[in-house]
């Protein structure tokens, strides 16, 4: 086992800048989810006694009016703590005026709802914020996502061995798998090695074996070879443009096909980008196939600086996106406010369709991450600059949103759920069946965090 103490500086420094990210992406979102509750509660009449970011031993606290405001030393979650949570601490009538127990239903179910829903607000207003620049977001549906075959490479590994566009792989050596990024990624990992790959064509399955070939110039610059079969995630087929980016400057229109880069035959995106990508500054000739007829036009990509694998290089980006890959355009501030509610709904729906998909099986439950692959991604997208983690930052917070609203006891979603049987039987559960739903809701939280975990070692040491 590699020692801790045989680490390259370098390799420290990586660490300590994504555990550094980590909890400042973990820390907004446990504010945010905390203050929806804490102000909700306010707005109720309840008293707030703790509003603590983090779990366990507090670290360093102040008490500001009735409220304690405290940094404790878990970081991986927080809490509001309101007076009256248990009926026996109010005493007098000013007491369970003040409490938490006293409310009426209605006001018990705003100040719970209000966590989650203050996780989805701040999704909004990213995203809101984001469309006003007159970027575009992406917002992405499961066929984005699937393991469908939209394009092929001719004479690669997987068209020799019959692979046909519109074939779904669902298995990988007897792996399952369920997104395009397990299969690409697993032929990364492959090392040269023949793979088979399952796939349903028409209802049907079929067993496809394709020896994977390394990939020249990736634009990557590193030591190790990368590997492809020639299954790519999209035909080169503009379906929208960026405005003021290099390909609208050269004339670059939506529906233009890109036929071939500096005289080299395109037939994929991934390999028009690794064109763009390895020639910052440099005019690059294109020809485009526009309804019909092919046109000649250079497009000078810009230069950008990103990290890969702890390397910062320089490369090129032209503004254009691909077929199935849904981006969000807002031609204005005013479009930007109804447009963040659409995007909104459309990561809501994506996280939603993907629990169930995973509790049915459709997805693999390898796809759970836990702190270390939220670490990761976080140091990732600290890497790419503060539009990324602000990203990262909307999509987590909807993340938290949905899972706090799932019936588990110990879960928002769960108090919710006792709120609604106790709308139905005119009075709340009783103390003893609280405690033991409460005690199953913390065994089944317990235990997919280990499993959460138990991936995230197993992706760790898997590379």
């Amino acid at each position: 086992m590699t020692s801790v103490l045989s680490w390259s500086p370098d390799t420290l420094w990586l660490l300590l800048q994504k555990a550094w990210w980590f909890l400042v992406v973990l820390g907004v979102l446990v504010a945010f989810h905390e203050l929806g509750h804490f102000l909700a509660a306010r707005w109720v009449g309840v008293k707030v006694l703790k509003f603590s970011i983090g779990f366990g031993p507090k670290l360093f606290g102040r008490q500001v009016g009735e409220t304690e405001y405290l940094v404790s030393a878990v970081p991986l979650g927080g809490y509001v703590k309101l007076f009256g949570e248990d009926e026996a601490e109010a005493t007098t009538p000013d007491d369970r005026r003040r409490s938490f127990a006293h409310q009426g239903l209605w006001g018990k179910v705003l100040i719970v709802a209000a966590g989650p829903g203050f996780n989805f607000i701040l999704a909004y207003l990213i995203f809101a914020g984001w469309l006003s620049t007159g970027t575009p977001l992406f917002v992405p549906t499961f066929r984005d996502l699937s393991a469908d075959i939209e394009a092929l490479v001719p004479d690669s590994p997987v068209a020799k061995a019959g692979m046909e566009i519109g074939d779904r792989v669902v298995k990988v050596n007897g792996k399952d798998i369920s997104t395009r990024t397990e299969l690409l990624d697993l032929v990364a990992k492959s090392k040269g090695q023949p793979i088979a790959l399952e796939v349903r064509r028409e209802g049907q399955l079929k067993t496809i074996t394709a020896t994977p070939v390394t990939i020249s110039g990736d634009g990557t610059h590193t030591d190790e070879p990368l590997y492809t079969i020639g299954v790519e995630e999209t035909p080169p087929l503009v379906t929208s443009v960026m405005h003021g980016s290099p390909a609208a400057s050269a004339g670059v229109q939506p529906g233009d096909r890109v036929v071939t880069i500096e005289g080299q035959t395109i037939y994929t995106w991934a390999q028009m980008t690794t064109q763009v990508r390895e020639h910052p500054l440099k005019p690059l000739t294109f020809e485009v196939l526009r309804e019909g007829t092919r046109r000649t036009l250079t497009v000078t990509p810009t230069s950008e600086k990103v990290t890969v694998n702890g390397q910062t290089l320089e490369v090129g980006k032209i503004g254009i996106s691909g077929p199935g890959r849904s981006l969000m355009h807002s031609n204005n501030p005013a479009e930007a406010v109804y447009h963040g509610l659409e995007a909104t709904w459309g990561w809501t729906e994506l996280t939603a369709v993907g629990l169930y998909k995973m509790v049915v099986g459709d997805i693999s439950s390898k796809n759970i991450g836990g702190p270390l692959t939220i670490a990761n991604i976080s140091g990732e997208a600290a890497s790419q600059g503060a539009s990324s983690v602000v990203f990262l930052i909307a999509i987590l917070s909807i993340n938290l949103g949905v899972l706090n609203l799932l019936p588990i006891p110990i879960l928002d979603g769960g108090h919710l759920l006792f709120f609604l049987i106790e709308g139905i039987l005119r009075k709340p559960l009783g103390e003893r069946q609280r405690e033991v739903a409460q005690q199953v809701g913390l065994v089944l939280l317990v235990g997919v965090m280990i499993f959460a975990f138990w991936n995230d070692l197993e992706r760790i040491f898997a590379r």
